[in-house]
């Protein structure tokens, strides 16, 4: 790639003359009478016409390379023709998750100090009662079918911008966007993408999961159909709320895979599980995809086992990317070696394993510590088999958090012309070459016998047919911490009466009592559905958790055995 295209945008330009007449976009737009659904679709030739003009009509209303433009659309064409439209500009798409909640959103459009918002016409309400927060906010689309409260609208873009876009020359380190983490374990953060970053990862995912021009993607996380169109990949948009994963209808999953004949799909665990279990309960198969894709935080061996027993195809497999906002894609892993090799470890409390690191990124394991670390010579590596924290160098891992120089410099490790990013994950590496996951750093329970790591334990109770997952949080002060496992059951299976959850803590305890990594953990607590973060509603909020077990303790709750 010349110097003058690193744009990311450029891969759809390139798609587009190589595959022109092929389908880039297909969303379920309406349904008829009989619940038949009808599609609306773009080729790659329409859509980079159509993202031509409404970069023409951006520049028009005076984009410019730099400038930061907040994007708040549902998912759908308009999504990601905007997307690549402000990346043809060189202006900066800001990504904030909506399910986040309005306080914190709030937070991160008073740090980001936009030059506009391409919103829902709700959005630009909202935008204009906060008069005066926004001061530079003066380029303004809104993106709606009833009204548009303030700037133009999605088709005067359009038909002002046609025959008018100038392409702009991005180098490699120019931005491209802001995306902000999912807050799971503190205020989120912007993270800073680069343009040469965003095309790192897409070889990088190419690459190793050897997907090819031409296949067919239903992706259940709206960013990942940036990636399908720069690999010339067409992307399906499922019929479901991205926000609410774990309570998707299965039925309109199914319905996307079977009758647009899909060769990948991505979704969270918790997405996964609900169309495994569909299956199963009705006997149904997917005799098409042959990659399925789950991230997001651990996933469950029983979900990768239902995945790999539903999905027919003989080279079919679930694979499960471990990475994170600001360092994606580190490692991978297929569900036949977990089944086959590393589950049965699991299940010992050796913790999850993530795999091998992709080729290109660098992964190791060095001894905790707490605040910055100025230079790698600072960081001390560990041995084989012991547990540390993970720390990531790639061409695709991000340099910094917006205006957020401390977090920064609390999360990057200066290594002469490169820098390592800490995972703020705990984990180890085998013998094989592959990475464990052992929890997040901050979640460590620090007892008096010493630190408890939680992915590790958990898996230990998960093991009862009762238990749907669990968490292990400590109560009390550092150092000597009660550890107590908050277990929520499977569906119909939450204790009826205080015998039944007497003998269920009873069964849970006896599980812990039978290996050395839980016999100090004697507290239970039930509870019906555990705080989960709102992208991809699998990653528990233990810190909630901790203070919610915490209040049960005192009202003299819960089960100490």
């Amino acid at each position: 790639m010349s110097s003058d295209h690193h744009n990311i945008a450029r891969r759809l330009t390139q798609a587009a003359e190589r595959w022109p007449t092929q389908q880039a976009i297909v969303f379920p737009e309406s349904r008829d009478r009989r619940g038949r659904v009808a599609y609306t679709q773009l080729t790659f030739a329409q859509l980079e016409e159509e993202t031509n003009a409404l970069a023409g009509g951006l520049q028009r209303l005076g984009a410019t390379p730099g400038q930061r433009l907040v994007l708040m659309v549902r998912p759908s064409i308009e999504f990601i023709a905007l997307t690549f439209a402000i990346f043809k500009t060189g202006a900066v798409v800001v990504l904030i998750d909506p399910g986040m909640g309005r306080r914190r959103i709030f937070n991160c459009l008073d740090e980001i100090d936009p030059h506009g918002f391409v919103a829902l016409p709700i959005v630009q309400l909202i935008r204009r009662a906060r008069f005066g927060k926004y001061p530079r906010a003066r380029l303004n689309v809104s993106v709606g079918k009833r009204f548009h409260p303030g700037g133009v609208s999605y088709e005067q873009l359009l038909h002002r911008g046609a025959d008018h876009y100038r392409p702009v020359v991005s180098r490699a380190n120019d931005p491209a966007a802001i995306i902000f983490t999912s807050g799971s374990t503190g205020p989120p953060k912007g993270v800073v993408y680069e343009h040469g970053m965003f095309n790192a990862q897409v070889d990088l995912l190419q690459r190793e999961y050897q997907i090819s021009a031409g296949e067919r993607d239903l992706p259940g996380f709206p960013l990942f159909a940036l990636f399908n169109l720069a690999m010339g990949v067409t992307t399906v948009i499922p019929d479901m709320d991205p926000t609410r994963p774990a309570d998707v209808n299965p039925q309109r999953i199914l319905e996307g895979l079977s009758n647009q004949g899909i060769t990948q799909a991505y979704g969270s665990p918790a997405l996964w599980n609900r169309v495994g279990r569909y299956c199963l309960e009705h006997s149904l198969t997917l005799p098409g995809p042959r990659r399925i894709l789950s991230a997001g935080a651990p996933v469950p061996v029983r979900v990768l086992e239902m995945m790999q027993q539903v999905c027919t195809r003989p080279d079919a497999e679930v694979h499960t990317p471990y990475g994170a906002t600001e360092a994606l894609p580190v490692c991978t892993i297929g569900s036949r070696e977990v089944l086959r090799e590393t589950a049965p470890m699991t299940a010992t409390g050796h913790g999850t394993c993530v795999g091998r690191p992709f080729a290109g990124v660098d992964v190791r394991v060095i001894r905790a510590v707490q605040g910055p670390l100025a230079d790698l010579a600072q960081a001390a590596p560990v041995d084989p088999g012991e547990i540390g924290e993970i720390i990531v160098r790639s061409p695709s891992v991000t340099r910094e958090y917006y205006r957020q120089p401390q977090a920064t410099a609390a999360a990057k490790i200066p290594d002469g012309a490169t820098f390592w990013h800490r995972m703020g994950d705990m984990g180890y590496f085998d013998s094989h070459g592959r990475l464990w996951f052992c929890g997040r750093k901050a979640h460590i329970v620090q007892a008096s016998s010493g630190p408890m790591y939680p992915v590790r334990c958990e898996a230990i109770f998960n093991q009862h047919p009762r238990i749907y997952r669990s968490a292990l949080v400590g109560v009390g002060p550092v150092g000597s911490q009660q550890p107590v496992l908050v277990a929520e059951p499977e569906p119909q299976q939450f204790p009826s009466t205080l015998a039944d959850a007497a003998r269920l803590a009873d069964d849970l305890h006896r599980l812990g009592q039978a290996n050395p990594l839980t016999r100090e953990i004697r507290t239970f607590l039930f509870h019906r559905s555990l705080p989960v973060d709102r992208r991809h509603n699998v990653k528990i909020h233990r810190e909630e958790l901790a203070v919610w077990a915490a209040g049960r303790l005192r009202q003299g709750k819960g089960f100490q055995l």
